[in-house]
C-alpha cells in the first residue's frame, strides 16, 4: 500500500512485531526495527508518519531513542511498554513520546490511538483552525468561539489552549505545558498551571468539574480530547 500512512514498530522481541505487524498491515504499511540504532536509521532513511516504540531496547533505552528523534524530526511517537509506573510514563512523554500505551494492551485501543496521532498531524498540516466538538482555536487571529459564540480569554489561558490544540489527543505532562506556556523557570509551578485549567474550563466547558475537553492525566498532565 505505497499511498497508506508508513508506520514503523520498534520493539525486540519478533513475535511482538510480527503481531502489530499484521494487526496494522490490513490499514498501513509497516515497517519493523529490534533496535534503537535501526529505529533511527530508519526513520532517517524513510517516510515515516508514526512510529510505535518499545522502551526495552538491547542497544539503548527508548526514551533515549525518543530524545535523539526529538532533536530533529516531530513525528508522532508512541510508546507502547509494560513499564507502567508514572515515572517511567513521565520520562517519555517528557522526552518528547506523543502518547503511552502499557503492555498488555486491547488491539483496538492500540488502533483508535494511531488514528488519533496521524490525525492530528494532518491537522497540523493542513490547516491553523483547529476545532474540536464544538470548540474552535483560530491561530490565525488569536480566536477562540464555542458553539460560534466568542471566547474572552487571558493571554495566557489562550496560550494554555493553543497548546493543548496543537497536540490534541497527546497527553502533555506538567513539565512540558509549563516550560512551553511560561518558559523553563517555570517547571516546578505546577500551582500556576492548575488555576489556569480551572480558570480555563470555566469559560469553555458546559460542567468544569466534568470537563469533556480539557482531561486530566493523574499525576501526569493534561490532554484536549478528540471527539
Amino acid at each position: 500500500m505505497p499511498d497508506s500512512p508508513h508506520i514503523l514498530v520498534v520493539d525486540d522481541e519478533r513475535p511482538i512485531r510480527r503481531f502489530l505487524s499484521t494487526l496494522l498491515g490490513a490499514n498501513y504499511t509497516v515497517l519493523e526495527a529490534a533496535n534503537g540504532a535501526e529505529a533511527l536509521h530508519l526513520v532517517a532513511a524513510e517516510r515515516l508518519d508514526l512510529v510505535i516504540l518499545d522502551l526495552g531496547l538491547p542497544d539503548m533505552d527508548g526514551v533515549e531513542v525518543t530524545r535523539r528523534l526529538r532533536e530533529w524530526t516531530s513525528i508522532p511517537i508512541i510508546v507502547v511498554s509494560v513499564r507502567e509506573q508514572e515515572a517511567d510514563k513521565i520520562a517519555a512523554l517528557d522526552a518528547g513520546a506523543d502518547d503511552y500505551l502499557t503492555k498488555p494492551f486491547g488491539a483496538g485501543e492500540l488502533l483508535a490511538r494511531v488514528r488519533v496521532s496521524l490525525r492530528r498531524v494532518t491537522k497540523e498540516a493542513a490547516e491553523p483552525v483547529f476545532t474540536i466538538g464544538d470548540l474552535t482555536v483560530d491561530m490565525n487571529n488569536r480566536l477562540v468561539l464555542l458553539r460560534g459564540s466568542l471566547v474572552t480569554l487571558t493571554p495566557t489561558e489562550y496560550d494554555l489552549l493553543k497548546t493543548l490544540a496543537k497536540h490534541a489527543g497527546k497527553v502533555l505532562t506538567h513539565r512540558q505545558l509549563l516550560q512551553t506556556v511560561w518558559g523553563a523557570a517555570y517547571e516546578g509551578e505546577t500551582h500556576i498551571l492548575q488555576v489556569n485549567i480551572s480558570n480555563l474550563r470555566k469559560k469553555i466547558e458546559r460542567d468544569p468539574a466534568r470537563p469533556v475537553y480539557i482531561l486530566t492525566e493523574p499525576g501526569i498532565g493534561y490532554r484536549l480530547k478528540v471527539f
